[in-house]
């Protein structure tokens, strides 16, 4: 049997009777149509009301505005001021489903130039203090391991000596062969002009040993082993498995990230002195084939212009370069959110950062060859 659920007028106020819901409002909505003189009613009464539900808390809120005026201008506190003498229950019911209940949404505003300057500042400052710190735990727990190897993965310098410095080596000596073919193939021309090919042993040789060579090699393990090791490590934050290792007490740094450090430093230089033999290689071929240089009397001029310095410094800067390649790498790994997207993200903004760090460590080193 159907609860009796009515719409009457009494003492200028509308009063409901019975249940109100969804089943009951379109019978209700009937009866109120049929009123007249809403301009004299003072509110509606809530007292008979047995239950409630959502839709018919919106039901009476739209009765208080139809009896209030245009329902547009009616507000909130003039919706519940006409609302008379209901139980706690309903009371409850109101609050929960009312639309005075929903919180007001700040309007957005514009932010301002010293906003954006004000955030990128903490940003970037938080930034550099979290590297720091990173780059400090990468060094203490790679020279702690040295003497202490407790904690450290067995066989991970060799696996990652191996994708990092073996697995490159293909895309290095092609890579490092052709720029010096390019090189020689662009200054050739000229210097057969002017009756000076011997000097192409001195290009070559001091273009390949003291800059192409470490920044070719650079660039290619920022792009391939850095964004390796971004991924990797972003992975696994994703995935919870660093904290995974903070729970069975294993310091991720030194578990994951040291390894890789010790293969950088060992490849690094390596794969350097590759690319400088590879690309002077390419310029010999340039200097016998169109030049008409032999091979002893390039490699002497060579000897002639280039200095241990050279090499030396070359080597130094190449290590940094892979510190800074590694250390950039784990950082933007460690600082990931989100998930596949941050991950990507992170991977990209550790290739850009590395080949950035490289240019301006370059600059650095190269006030060095002017002692």
């Amino acid at each position: 049997m159907k609860d009796k659920v009515e719409l009457i007028i009494t003492d200028n106020h509308i009063k409901l009777i019975g249940r109100v819901s969804k089943e009951t409002i379109p019978a209700l909505w009937k009866q109120f149509k049929e009123l007249e003189a809403l301009s004299e009613l003072q509110g509606v009464d809530l007292s008979e009301v047995s239950s409630i539900d959502s839709a018919g808390v919106l039901f009476i809120e739209e009765l208080a505005k139809k009896i209030k005026g245009e329902s547009s201008k009616v507000s909130d506190k003039q919706v519940d001021d006409l609302l008379k003498n209901y139980s706690e229950e309903i009371g409850f019911s109101l609050q929960i489903f009312g639309q005075k209940s929903l919180p007001e949404v700040a309007p957005i505003t514009a932010v301002g130039l010293f906003e954006k300057l004000g955030e990128s500042y903490y940003f970037i400052r938080d930034a550099i203090y979290e590297y720091l710190i990173l780059s400090a735990d990468v060094f203490y727990w790679a020279i702690k391991g040295l003497w202490k190897k407790k904690g450290a993965r067995k066989g991970s310098l060799i696996q990652q000596s191996i994708i990092i410095g073996v697995d490159s080596l293909p895309i290095i000596f092609t890579l490092s062969f052709i720029i010096g073919l390019i090189i020689a193939l662009q200054s050739a021309a000229q210097l057969r002009m002017f009756g000076a090919n011997i000097f192409i042993a001195d290009l070559i040789s001091i273009s390949m040993v003291r800059e192409m060579g470490p920044m070719m090699t650079a660039i290619i393990l920022a792009g391939r082993s850095g964004s390796s090791i971004a991924s990797e490590i972003a992975t696994m934050k994703v995935t919870e498995e660093i904290d995974a290792l903070k729970m069975m007490a294993i310091n991720p740094i030194r578990y994951v990230v040291v390894p890789k450090f010790y293969a950088m430093t060992i490849c690094m230089p390596l794969l350097v002195v590759i690319s400088m033999i590879v690309g002077i290689l390419g310029g010999i071929i340039v200097a016998v084939t169109y030049l008409n240089l032999s091979v002893s009397a390039f490699y002497t001029q060579m000897l002639n212009v280039l200095f241990l310095k050279d090499l030396l410094i070359s080597l130094l800067k190449s290590t940094f370069f892979g510190w800074s390649i590694v250390i950039i790498g784990s950082f933007y790994g460690f600082r990931v959110e989100g998930g596949a997207e941050g991950v990507g993200r992170a991977t990209t903004l550790s290739v850009v950062t590395s080949i950035f760090a490289v240019i301006i460590i370059d600059v650095l080193f190269s006030l060095l060859y002017l002692q």
